[in-house]
């Protein structure tokens, strides 16, 4: 059976190139058209992937190629230095396999963020996509009968995400680096990616979990230990230090301490917390963090509606 190659999003800075993927020996195409219990099939089904590990990877970059082996659960990561000026904005790159002495190849693309002073780093299940976290029966549910065409954004986020975008930009081609960070593994990255393009949301670099290989694993999607969220953030922030950073979350799970954690470790980085209110109330904990965050100077906004966290953003002059 020929294996498929599956590329990520990558990033850059001025040194350091970074791009990823999978190589599975077996996957299923999602249908984004299907509907109830055809659309639960194709769910289920990116959980019934099969990797193959330790098998070689070529990446194809400024007239080299450079080669790797996957790791156990078929992931690869080239991380390489540039040694060479590169161009700014997103990049297409091309990554190969061999496999019965044909060559298959496929291409990505990676962003290396015009010079700029902002960052954006997102969660996603509710923070932007209804998702219904706090009740997992809900939740599974969604995601098993709606369709990514039937699954809805909460109102006004999208213009709050492309005014953080392009804030501080001059020119439509240039973006800021935009991070969405999960706890949703890589089997639902392109449930993910069709999504944010259906609802015109900015394009990002989107880091996930890693990758589950079992229909069993399908109903702990998203829960256990939020601790990859935490490195992931960490990560980006070491990798782009001379940005300033806008954490956006939600208070269903653990985002709030996530991103306390990160401003106690980045004193001057983090310059606003968002976080959406999902219950009736403001939670009394969350309440707390967040004034802890405000005497560490970071500004803060726990809102109910996304119009709140735009005039928020306004008010302090992230955006106009």
């Amino acid at each position: 059976m020929k294996p498929i190659l599956q590329l990520y999003r990558g990033y850059a800075n001025e040194e350091e190139l970074i791009v990823m993927g999978h190589v599975f020996k077996r996957t299923y195409d999602y249908d984004f058209q299907k509907k109830n219990l055809k659309n639960a099939r194709s769910v289920v089904n990116q959980f019934r992937i099969k990797t193959i590990e330790n098998f070689d990877v070529y990446l194809k970059f400024n007239k080299q190629e450079i080669h790797t082996k996957t790791l156990d659960d078929g992931y690869f990561n080239f991380c390489i230095p540039l040694e060479k000026e590169t161009h700014f904005g997103w990049i297409e790159y091309e990554v190969s396999i061999k496999y019965g002495g044909k060559t298959i190849i496929s291409k990505g693309s990676f962003i290396r963020p015009h010079k700029g002073n902002l960052g954006i780093i997102s969660d996603i299940d509710d923070t932007f996509l209804i998702s219904h976290t706090r009740n997992i029966f809900k939740k599974m549910y969604i995601l098993l009968f709606k369709n990514v065409n039937d699954r809805k954004v909460f109102k006004d986020v999208v213009p709050h995400y492309q005014a953080l975008s392009s804030a501080g930009r001059h020119n439509k081609e240039e973006e800021n680096a935009f991070f969405y960070v999960s706890s949703s593994e890589w089997n639902l990255y392109r449930f993910i990616v069709q999504f944010t393009k259906i609802h015109h949301l900015p394009r990002a670099v989107i880091l996930l979990k890693d990758i589950r290989r079992g229909v069993t694993d399908f109903f702990m999607s998203g829960r256990g230990n939020h601790d990859h969220k935490f490195e992931k953030i960490k990560h980006v922030l070491e990798f782009y230090p001379n940005l300033k950073y806008v954490l956006l979350g939600d208070d269903s799970q653990h985002d709030p301490v996530l991103y306390e954690r990160i401003c106690k470790i980045f004193p001057v980085t983090v310059i606003a917390v968002y976080i959406r209110q999902t219950g009736k109330s403001k939670k009394k904990e969350i309440k707390k963090v967040m004034k802890n965050l405000e005497s560490l100077d970071v500004s803060v906004c726990y809102f109910k509606e996304s119009s709140e966290a735009i005039a928020h953003s306004k008010s302090i002059g992230i955006i106009k």
